[in-house]
């Protein structure tokens, strides 16, 4: 029968964890159900950017709240980088602003210069 040598560990103290959340980014999705002229979005604002060669969306940079929209063809946004799910809906209405001046101005345009 082998010997057992004496242990020299201390028993295990229990450890309690209690953790802290921060949230620090929300990813959202929204549906506008139009289609998007992602090309026109892009030459109206330098905070779109639109390189399809690259990504099949536009990438609209929004500063307050600071966060990202993913603008799809088919209406879809995805919003990133924003903290609460008020700052989703303040990007989102910028999205909305944007969108809405551009159709206004294509609205003005006489039918042979509108995309």
């Amino acid at each position: 029968m082998a010997k057992q040598l004496p242990s020299s560990k201390k028993p295990a103290k229990r450890i309690v964890l209690k953790p802290t959340y921060t949230v620090q980014n929300i990813v959202a999705s929204a549906d506008l159900k139009l289609d998007l002229d992602l090309y026109g979005l892009a030459t109206l604002s330098r905070d779109v950017d639109y390189e399809p060669e690259q990504f099949p969306g536009a990438i609209f940079k929004v500063h307050d709240p600071k966060s990202a929209l993913l603008l799809f063809k088919n209406g879809k946004i995805i919003c990133t980088g924003a903290k609460t799910e008020e700052d989703v809906r303040r990007a989102v209405r910028h999205a909305l602003d944007l969108i809405k001046k551009y159709r206004a101005q294509q609205k003005d345009k006489p039918k042979g210069q509108q995309r």
